[in-house]
C-alpha cells in the first residue's frame, strides 16, 4: 500500500520548479501539508480542489513522514 500511495508524488522539473507533486498536477506536497497545518480538513481540501483524492492526501502525509 505504501509503494502505491507514493507513486502518486511525482517530481518533473518543469512542473513546479521540480518541487514533488501530486500526480503530475501543479500541487506541490508543500501547499497540501500548508493547508493541513492550517487547520484544513482533508474533507475541506476535497471540496476547495475538485481534482484531488483522498488517496493523494494521505500520499502527501506518508511522504512528509517517510523524509522528515
Amino acid at each position: 500500500m505504501d509503494n502505491k500511495l507514493l507513486q502518486r508524488i511525482t517530481h518533473n522539473p518543469e512542473i513546479c520548479h521540480g518541487k514533488p507533486c501530486i500526480r503530475k498536477l501543479r500541487y506541490p506536497v508543500e501547499f497540501i501539508l500548508e493547508l493541513l497545518s492550517s487547520g484544513m480538513t482533508t474533507e475541506e481540501i476535497l471540496k476547495d480542489y475538485d481534482d484531488l483524492e483522498r488517496e493523494d492526501i494521505l500520499a502527501v502525509l506518508l511522504f512528509a513522514a517517510r523524509h522528515s
